[in-house]
């Protein structure tokens, strides 16, 4: 009996210390524990990022493919600097620069 007066006034309330309880619970020992939802949460930044990226890559091909297909000339260029091709009558030096 005189171990109860020293115990605080919020742990003898049946709802205060439920809630600390399942507080506890839900940022410690849960699944979705506060760790893995910041953790989540970086991952997810990190693939919108990506996202980003490659809707600005695929747009770029987009548009480079629509050059292709309605200039002869950026056709010529590609052909030749992507794909090393030549006109008959012509030769083709590859310097590389190291």
């Amino acid at each position: 009996m005189k171990y109860i007066k020293h115990i605080p006034a919020w742990l003898k309330n049946k709802y205060g210390l439920t809630l600390l309880v399942f507080t506890v619970w839900l940022v410690f020992f849960d699944h979705n524990d506060l760790f893995v939802q910041m953790e989540r949460t970086g991952e997810l930044k990190q693939l919108e990022k990506g996202k980003a990226y490659y809707t600005e890559q695929i747009e770029a091909m987009r548009k480079e493919l629509s050059e292709l297909d309605n200039d002869p000339a950026s056709l010529e260029k590609a052909a030749r600097e992507k794909y090393l091709m030549k006109r008959d009558n012509e030769d083709v030096f590859i310097i590389d620069e190291k």
